[in-house]
């Protein structure tokens, strides 16, 4: 898959497990919506920001990556882009550019993990938020991508095979 973009959006949101707190890093392509990946943890550090950006870095080039302020982001996207990705850290939502892209995708996850009332455990969690990308990015018609999937905007067409594959990343 090759993700030739002008933005990817990075953030992390809470997640319970087993009723403790546990962290979920997504990030998403801003043209096609594609969730590029997903990388779940016990703590929010920069290391974790490291984990998450390092598993998409070879998915296409990017212009830009857009996160919040919070500093884990920093140097990861320094390292592993070796400064040729601008990284915009958004302050307030006043600013230009906004992260609201992935807050709102945020809102539907938190949508459908709200009706799991957590998840049992962290292979259970990986296993079904696994599930959800899938269905986000290759079965779910999205209304602002004119009724279209975010693979289908980014031109995926996979065999059976290829989205099994697809399915077992995370």
């Amino acid at each position: 898959m090759d993700f030739n973009s002008d933005e990817w959006h990075a953030d992390e949101t809470v997640v319970k497990i087993s009723g403790e707190k546990y962290y979920i890093w997504f990030i998403v392509d801003s043209e096609t919506r594609f969730i590029l990946g997903y990388h779940l943890s016990r703590s929010r550090s920069s290391t974790e920001a490291f984990t998450s950006i390092n598993a998409v870095k070879d998915m296409g080039t990017v212009g830009s990556i857009v996160t919040d302020c919070y500093s884990a982001y920093r140097q990861p996207i320094k390292t592993i882009f070796n400064n040729k990705v601008n990284h915009i850290r958004v302050k307030s939502f006043s600013d230009d550019i906004t992260n609201n892209l992935i807050e709102s995708f945020h809102g539907q996850f938190k949508a459908w993990y709200k009706t799991k009332r957590g998840f049992s455990s962290f292979e259970s969690a990986n296993n079904l938020i696994s599930m959800f990308v899938f269905f986000f990015n290759f079965v779910r018609d999205h209304s602002g991508l004119n009724n279209f999937t975010p693979a289908q905007v980014a031109g995926l067409n996979l065999t059976k095979s290829q989205k099994k594959k697809f399915l077992l990343v995370a």
